[in-house]
């Protein structure tokens, strides 16, 4: 492991990419003791105070774990998926409002992200995802619902969706679309939707799934996207109208 003393990145990131290259090259394996401080501030030719850095920068990647005692030290973590779903989540989430990317632009993706997983649920789906997804349904048409549980409910029908396509890989990329860009999402158009119409576009999205018709799930997935790109549209006339 190398690192370019002359290079402009900083010395701590050139570190951590250099160990987090070894990791993915499987260099160092699963549940494998790091070199101590002291070893690194050697082996790079730094202080301990940028390898600590460095170490940080990993940790908060959960690509290595410490532990304190005789026997502690750093260790390779084992990264799953699920726990790498809140970092794309918070990754997703800063990457929309920082960028400032438009209403249109963040539904179409997020829908064609999810209509993806459309053939794959409506195969493999679960009876215990079916019942995730019906349940939500009955919660949303519940009187006196908030806001905030509404959307919260719509995350988890999407969820139980997408996890429903029985691939991991894709319920971690879609992690950011559904839990990131729907609660955004849900902010502009909470006023002006009509609850009864999303339920029932859940229903036949459920229906289809039940069904094993993936045409379907992708038809009712379309129609939900028009739905919410006709709320987004009549509050942004709304508003512009004030």
């Amino acid at each position: 492991m190398k690192i370019d003393p002359k290079s402009p990145a900083d010395l701590s990131a050139q570190i951590a990419a250099a160990i987090r290259d070894a990791i993915v090259e499987g260099r160092l394996i699963v549940d494998q003791r790091l070199p101590s401080e002291a070893e690194l501030a050697e082996q790079f030719n730094v202080s301990r105070p940028t390898v600590r850095e460095a170490l940080k920068r990993l940790a908060a990647q959960s690509l290595i774990r410490t532990q304190r005692g005789a026997t502690g030290g750093a260790f390779v973590n084992r990264l799953s998926f699920p726990d790498a779903y809140d970092q794309q989540i918070t990754t997703s989430t800063l990457l929309l409002s920082m960028n400032a990317v438009s209403f249109e632009t963040a539904c179409e993706a997020r829908y064609a992200l999810e209509r993806a997983c459309a053939p794959l649920s409506a195969m493999r789906r679960s009876a215990d995802h079916l019942a995730t997804m019906r349940a939500e349904i009955h919660r949303q048409g519940q009187p006196g619902l908030t806001d905030e549980a509404f959307c919260a409910s719509d995350v988890a029908f999407h969820r139980a969706l997408v996890d429903g396509a029985g691939n991991p890989v894709l319920s971690y990329q879609l992690a950011g679309a559904v839990e990131a860009m729907q609660p955004l999402m849900n902010m502009i158009t909470f006023t002006a939707r009509d609850r009864a119409r999303i339920i029932a576009l859940h229903e036949n999205i459920a229906n289809a799934a039940e069904a094993c018709d993936g045409d379907g799930v992708t038809q009712g997935l379309t129609a939900l996207e028009a739905e919410t790109q006709s709320l987004a549209q009549a509050v942004f006339k709304a508003r512009a109208a004030r």
